[in-house]
C-alpha cells in the first residue's frame, strides 16, 4: 500500500518537479560550475564572495523553476500589466529616485530596487504580445508603434543615466521587432539613419559616456586613469596564452591589476588562468545555449512564444558578446555582466527568469503535442 501511495504521490508531483528542458539546463549548470571555479580564484580577496555567488545561483534556480511552471498564455496576459508597472516605476525613479554614485537608478520602497532591470524581460514580453495581436495584420505603422513602445523605457533609463541597461533593453525590444518581420531594407535605412545621427548622439551623451568611447579608441592616452581597466584586462587575456597560467595562478588577478574582477571583468580572470583552450570551451557553451534557445523558438507553437523565445535567446547572446567585447578592448565598457558567470544578484535573477521562460515555452509545447 505504501509503495502505491508513493507512486501516486510521484505521479502527482512529477509535472511540477521535472519542468526543466534537459539540454538547456545542462548547459546552464555547466556555466554555473565554471562560474564557481573562476569565482573561487577571482574572489579570493573578497570575503563571502563565493558564498554570495552560491546564494545568487540558488535564487536564480528558484526563479527559473517558478518561471518554467507558468504557461505562455499566462505570460501573454501579464505582458501589458508588467510593462505598465515597469514604465510607471521608471517615471517614479526619474521624479524621486535614489541617487548613488551620481546616477538616479534606484527607488526606495523600504528597500532599494532598480526598476530598469524589470524592462529587460518586460520589453520583449510587451512587444511579443503586441505583434501577436497583430498576427497577419502587421503593417509599416505597426513597427512605428512598436518603436514608440520601445523608445519610452529606453529613454527613461538613459536619463538616469544607465547606458549599459538602456542598450540591453533596446536590444531586447529590437530583436522582437526584427523577428516580427522587419525588412532588410528598413533595417538598412535604420542603420544609415543611425550613422547620420552620430554627431547629434555624441553631443547628447554624458561626459562619462564620451570618455568611454575615447578610451576605447586610445586607452593609452590615460594608461593610469581611464584606460587602466582596459589595458590591464587585455594584458591578462593575452598573457593566458594557449593553455593558461593555471587555476589560482593568474598574476594580473591576484596582484589586483584587474578591476571588478568578480563582476564585469571576470572573463579576464578566466582567460588568464585557462587560456585560449578555456575560452573556446566557454564559447562552445554559449553557442550551445544560444543554439538550444533558437531551437525552442523555432518549434514554439504561437507567434507570441516564438518572438519571446527568440528575443530572450538573443539577449543571452548580447550579454556574452558585449561583455567579452568590452573586456577585450573592442567595445566600450558599459557594465554588462557575463551571463551565468559574473557576480551579481539582479543579473542572475533576470537571466534565471529568461531561462525559465524558455523552458516554459518548450515544456508547454510538449504538453500540447501530447
Amino acid at each position: 500500500m505504501r509503495i502505491n501511495e508513493r507512486r501516486s504521490l510521484w505521479r502527482r508531483a512529477k509535472p511540477y518537479l521535472l519542468v526543466f528542458d534537459a539540454p538547456l539546463a545542462m548547459v546552464i549548470f555547466l556555466l554555473l560550475g565554471t562560474s564557481l571555479v573562476t569565482m573561487y580564484s577571482a574572489g579570493a580577496d573578497f570575503p563571502g564572495r563565493i558564498e554570495g555567488q552560491l546564494r545568487n545561483m540558488m535564487i536564480a534556480f528558484v526563479v527559473m523553476w517558478l518561471a518554467a511552471q507558468v504557461p505562455p498564455q499566462t505570460l501573454m496576459r501579464l505582458a501589458v500589466p508588467i510593462y505598465t508597472v515597469g514604465v510607471t516605476l521608471l517615471i517614479a525613479v526619474f521624479l524621486f529616485g535614489v541617487i548613488k554614485k551620481g546616477a538616479r537608478r534606484w527607488l526606495h520602497i523600504g528597500f532599494d530596487i532598480q526598476p530598469s532591470e524589470i524592462m529587460k524581460i518586460a520589453m520583449p514580453l510587451m512587444l511579443a504580445w503586441y505583434f501577436h495581436q497583430k498576427a497577419g495584420l502587421v503593417r509599416w505603422h505597426s513597427f512605428i508603434i512598436a518603436t514608440v513602445l520601445l523608445a519610452v523605457p529606453v529613454g527613461l533609463i538613459q536619463l538616469q543615466p544607465d547606458l549599459g541597461t538602456s542598450l540591453l533593453v533596446l536590444a531586447s525590444g529590437f530583436y522582437v521587432i526584427f523577428l516580427a518581420g522587419l525588412s532588410w531594407k528598413a533595417l538598412l535605412g535604420l542603420f544609415l539613419a543611425g550613422a547620420a545621427s552620430l554627431p547629434v548622439a555624441w553631443s547628447l551623451m554624458h561626459d562619462y559616456q564620451r570618455q568611454r568611447v575615447l578610451t576605447l579608441i586610445d586607452p593609452n592616452a590615460d594608461p593610469l586613469g581611464k584606460g587602466f581597466h582596459i589595458i590591464q584586462s587585455v594584458i591578462a587575456i593575452g598573457s593566458g596564452g594557449v593553455g593558461g597560467k593555471g587555476w589560482m595562478k593568474g598574476t594580473q588577478a591576484h596582484l589586483e591589476f584587474i578591476p571588478e574582477r568578480t563582476t564585469d571583468f571576470i572573463f579576464s580572470v578566466f582567460a588568464e588562468e585557462f587560456g585560449l583552450m578555456g575560452f573556446l570551451g566557454l564559447l562552445l557553451l554559449y553557442l550551445l545555449l544560444i543554439g538550444r534557445g533558437l531551437m525552442i523558438a523555432a518549434n514554439a507553437p504561437t507567434l507570441f512564444s516564438r518572438l519571446l523565445a527568440g528575443a530572450i535567446t538573443m539577449i543571452f547572446f548580447t550579454y556574452a558578446f558585449v561583455n567579452i567585447g568590452m573586456v577585450s578592448g573592442i567595445l566600450p565598457v558599459v557594465g554588462v555582466p557575463l551571463p551565468f558567470m559574473s557576480y551579481g544578484g539582479t543579473a542572475f535573477v533576470t537571466l534565471g527568469l529568461g531561462a525559465g521562460i524558455l523552458m516554459s515555452i518548450q515544456r508547454h509545447r510538449k504538453l500540447v503535442q501530447t
